[in-house]
């Protein structure tokens, strides 16, 4: 499966970004009228633990 992937078209490259963009825009909105706030508390620290280990392993990558 090695190789070069081949493009998409930029015609689709832009649909794509635009679906995302508006699903984006969304989102946050959404997720504070469907989720209580514990929820919502559970979801950022996660992200944040997620954040910080993905930071970790960056610079020790770097390290090496």
């Amino acid at each position: 499966m090695g190789g070069m992937a081949k493009r998409l078209p930029p015609e689709v490259l832009a649909f794509l970004r635009k679906q995302g963009a508006k699903g984006g825009k969304i989102g946050g909105k959404r997720s504070l009228q469907t989720m209580t706030v514990a929820e919502r508390k559970a979801r950022a620290t996660k992200a944040g633990t997620a954040s910080g280990a993905a930071r970790k392993a960056k610079a020790k990558k770097a390290a090496k």
